[in-house]
């Protein structure tokens, strides 16, 4: 039997790091495939390694993109061995060389040497899209897409700096690079980029994470849980309450459910127990089994 249970255990794990390694490689090659297909083409610097290796490869043409960021997150990877050691990087190792990889990839498969388009907006809203989206599916899963990521970890350990600031000092000096290099234009499209990012980010992982909460007032527990149970496949929380007006005895049923789910709810409610009351709140924060793990 126990070693049935461990059997169980290991495989729930192996399947575990699995669907992580696929995440974390979906949002690289997102992540990629923006700094190849938008921002190198248009000059688009929003900061961070990529936007440092697009002035990079614009001083000095001889080498592309992908070159710079082979070069910049391999030291980035190194300083991190030195300042922090290597059990402290942990996946940011691999994040720094498979994006490196990934860009020097999608840049010999697909070259890019002018936009997909004249409209400059709509190359910039891509540009700030995919990479947001790929940042946010790693970023959901724990881990991290490398580079300046590196510089803020060694910052937190060995300093006493506001880490947000010198990463946020450090972007705008690269968009300030971008406007010298490539116009006015230029800069002021990649401070665009680099304000729009930081929203779509977390309006992405917001959005990945979203249940709802369902909280219902029922003077018929025993239909809504086993309708939770039974078809939802969820749990619920019941406590037993009082209503202040009537003075009945009532039952609160609490569940967090998906929004398809919540709809089957409250669809049933409709149909099986139209005096019930229930509230539903939006949620990104749910952490437990069955959700996001603590």
């Amino acid at each position: 039997m126990i070693d049935l249970v461990k059997d169980a255990f290991k495989k729930e794990k192996l399947i575990a790091n699995f669907h992580f390694f696929v995440l974390l490689n979906l949002g690289l090659v997102l992540t990629a495939l923006g700094i190849v297909w938008f921002k190198t083409p248009n000059h688009f610097a929003f900061g961070g390694t990529s936007g440092l290796s697009v002035l990079l490869a614009a001083m000095f043409p001889q080498f592309n993109v992908g070159f710079f960021m082979w070069v910049l997150n391999l030291v980035l990877v190194v300083l991190g061995f030195l300042f922090l050691g290597i059990s402290c990087m942990g996946w940011t190792v691999f994040s720094s060389i498979a994006l490196s990889f990934y860009v020097s990839l999608c840049e010999a498969i697909w070259p890019m040497p002018a936009p997909f388009t004249d409209d400059t907006l709509l190359e910039l809203i891509f540009a700030v899209l995919l990479p947001a989206l790929g940042s946010a599916i790693v970023f959901n899963i724990g881990a991290s897409t490398g580079g300046t990521d590196i510089v803020a970890m060694i910052l937190t350990k060995h300093s006493s700096l506001n880490i947000g600031s010198a990463l946020m000092a450090s972007d705008i000096l690269i968009v300030c690079g971008a406007a010298a290099i490539f116009g006015v234009a230029s800069g002021l499209y990649s401070f665009l980029g680099l304000i729009g990012k930081s929203f779509v980010v977390d309006g992405v992982i917001e959005s990945i994470n979203q249940r709802k909460v369902c909280t219902v007032v029922t003077a018929n527990p025993e239909d809504v849980t086993d309708f939770i149970l039974d078809t939802l496949h969820r749990s619920a929380t019941i406590e037993e309450a009082q209503g202040a007006y009537t003075g009945k005895e009532l039952t609160v049923v609490m569940t967090v459910l998906t929004r398809r789910e919540a709809t089957q709810l409250r669809n049933f409610l409709r149909l099986n127990d139209n005096h019930a009351f229930i509230t539903i709140v939006n949620s990104s924060e749910i952490i437990g089994k069955g959700f996001r793990a603590a």
